[in-house]
């Protein structure tokens, strides 16, 4: 029979190799879901890796201390929400949800598992959150609408433009969510400047190469181009069309201009996709989205491309090019 002291210290070594089996565990390695409707070229994507490096920035290391699945819509709107569901069965502790699309489809599958977006139109007028400053539920993330950017926009083409009525063809998906709070913010802004307004409404890319021929019968005398997944995988073509007309055109973001564009005027996606990496670390650390406020663009940047003006015969006023952000020649 066991002594008292043979007792005391047997059950202090178990209490000590139980302490040691719990400490020894490893630590759970944070698991962030990916959504995207985009076509991925080589299994990447710039916003993808734009947010992975901003994860990286704050620690985060895929493969190390991070874990990352990601669903790619291939540009198929109709396969989100089956990809949405199939993450959330995968118990993510966050899914980033990459455009308006993904963010409605993640919604519909789950009200717990906390989503981030790196970009969206309307959150509020979609009925995505209860306001910016409090958002509510278990969405949260950035807008890449803020005030007046549509008449902005308008009136920085009108001023490249030589006659000063206009019609001015904007160039939309309509079955793209949030994309419609940008059409009638431009409608809005082209009725108290003067503008008549032509709606090109493009929803694949078969749709897209009927456009470029109404277009060309049509000759509005510039283009807006208002960006989704299916018009960032055609840019290079969408600017071809432009340069190829003699079609002045303005865009909401830099990848056109760098393409070949005119102009672009606009928040910074990339800059965007890398500040959602501190929504995803917040939450990570115990924050609720609900409390976390969307954030607007905290800067808006305007690119203007001298090659394309020169070759569409345009001469960009002064003011223009002393406010740009940047200048390709």
């Amino acid at each position: 029979m066991r002594t008292r002291r043979e007792l005391l210290i047997a059950f202090g070594a178990g209490v000590l190799a139980a302490s040691f089996r719990l400490t020894a565990q490893p630590a759970k390695i944070p698991f962030v879901a990916y959504l995207t409707p985009v076509v991925p070229q080589n299994n990447s994507d710039w916003r993808l890796e734009a947010f992975l490096q901003g994860m990286r920035d704050l620690g985060y290391v895929e493969g190390k201390n991070l874990r990352v699945e990601v669903r790619w819509g291939e540009g198929k709107l109709e396969r989100m929400p089956a990809l949405a569901a199939e993450l959330v069965r995968l118990k993510p502790d966050v899914l980033v949800a990459a455009s308006s699309p993904s963010v409605i489809a993640a919604r519909d599958a789950t009200r717990t598992v906390p989503i981030v977006m790196p970009v969206s139109s309307d959150p509020v007028g979609d009925g995505i959150v209860a306001s910016l400053a409090r958002p509510g539920g278990n969405i949260t993330g950035l807008s890449m609408m803020a005030p007046e950017l549509g008449a902005k926009r308008l009136q920085l083409l009108r001023d490249v433009l030589p006659a000063r009525t206009h019609a001015v063809g904007v160039m939309w998906n309509s079955a793209y969510k949030g994309m419609g709070a940008r059409f009638d913010e431009a409608k809005r802004a082209a009725s108290t400047m003067g503008i008549n307004l032509r709606s090109i409404e493009v929803r694949d890319a078969r749709e897209m190469e009927a456009a470029f021929e109404a277009v060309s019968r049509e000759r509005p005398d510039g283009l807006l181009l208002l960006a989704d997944p299916l018009a960032n995988s055609m840019r290079a073509r969408i600017v071809e069309f432009a340069r190829e007309n003699n079609l002045p055109a303005i865009y909401e973001t830099r990848e056109f201009v760098e393409a070949g564009g005119l102009m672009s005027y606009g928040p910074n996606i990339e800059a965007q996709y890398r500040r959602a990496a501190y929504y995803v670390d917040r939450i990570l650390k115990g924050a609720k989205p609900s409390e976390l406020p969307i954030e607007q663009p905290a800067k808006i940047e305007l690119l203007v491309n001298l090659r394309t003006a020169k070759a569409l015969g345009i001469k960009v006023p002064t003011s223009i090019l002393a406010t740009a952000d940047r200048v390709i020649e």
